[in-house]
């Protein structure tokens, strides 16, 4: 079997060069708008969420090239959201991934149309995916309208509210988990679960995988502000310490350095119990990826 390493960088060149092919087949699309989310859709990162998309399809018995339409969607959601983030009406960012961030090279409303160009671009990927898999309609309707959830004002959206409402108060653990829930896990739970229901899963093996997630993108968080502390901009490619000059409620702020990587670890521990408890669920690259992603130091 190959090893993690090379498994996250072959298909994050899989997953990159069907982007790139889908993103040529856009006609009528005026350039400047095109070259904007090219710049920041192919513009290299984790690939996090669409590998779970191909990781999670696999772990059921799919095949990762029908899936992967659906990771590309993800991934293009994920990047608008990037793009929105890094506004100076919300985070304020001039890096991203390495490099100056889209609305320092395209101008602000350039930025925002681009955003929003890849956010529906997603949806279509999934509706066409959905009827050409051979899913029930309803299940494909399912999934579609989870994603609009988990995207949108009752997950990630609201999830960037109550971020930026939190800013420059205190905030309870509590609090800090709700926004981070929205904000960060409900995209990874949907990865895992868009994954999963599109090679078929139902019933404890949904049930399981979705367990896993939740699990890993409340890691996933806590290990980035942990990175947030001691990490540099060269390796993270973004400022460190942003959260506290924007005065943001952070977990080892909270908990302390250590009890937030110990809090990681209990995490993972239960992710990976979640995957080997449930019949018929192959839980081998899950399992990797979410060590990986908990050990990384970008």
């Amino acid at each position: 079997m190959e090893t993690i390493q090379s498994y996250l960088k072959q298909r994050a060149q899989l997953i990159e060069a069907a982007m790139e092919q889908d993103l040529k087949t856009m006609s009528g699309v005026p350039e400047t708008l095109h070259d904007a989310m090219r710049y920041s859709l192919l513009a290299g990162g984790k690939r996090l969420r669409p590998i779970l998309v191909l990781a999670s399809a696999a772990a059921v018995g799919g095949k990762e090239e029908e899936a992967l339409p659906f990771a590309c969607a993800v991934e293009m959601i994920h990047t608008y959201s990037l793009i929105h983030d890094d506004l100076p009406s919300m985070d304020d960012d001039d890096f991203r991934r390495g490099r100056p961030t889209n609305h320092k090279v395209f101008g602000e409303a350039m930025a925002i149309l681009a955003g929003d160009a890849l956010l529906t671009r997603a949806f279509g990927i999934i509706a066409q995916g959905a009827t050409h898999t051979g899913l029930d309609p309803a299940q494909a309707l399912a999934l579609i309208v989870e994603g609009s959830a988990r995207a949108g004002a009752e997950g990630m959206v609201g999830g960037q509210v109550k971020d930026i409402q939190a800013e420059k108060r205190s905030v309870s653990l509590e609090e800090l988990q709700d926004i981070h829930r929205s904000k960060t896990g409900d995209l990874i739970t949907y990865s895992v679960r868009l994954g999963a229901g599109v090679a078929g899963a139902t019933g404890e093996k949904l049930e399981a995988l979705t367990g896993f997630a939740e699990r890993l993108g409340l890691a996933f968080q806590i290990q980035d502000d942990v990175l947030d502390v001691i990490g540099d901009q060269a390796t993270i490619g973004k400022p460190v310490g942003s959260d506290e000059s924007k005065h943001k409620s952070t977990y080892p702020a909270l908990l302390g350095l250590e009890e937030s990587r110990a809090w990681v670890h209990r995490l993972v521990v239960e992710a990976k119990d979640l995957l080997s408890s449930v019949h018929g669920i192959d839980g081998t690259r899950l399992t990797e990826i979410a060590d990986y992603l908990t050990e990384r130091d970008r």
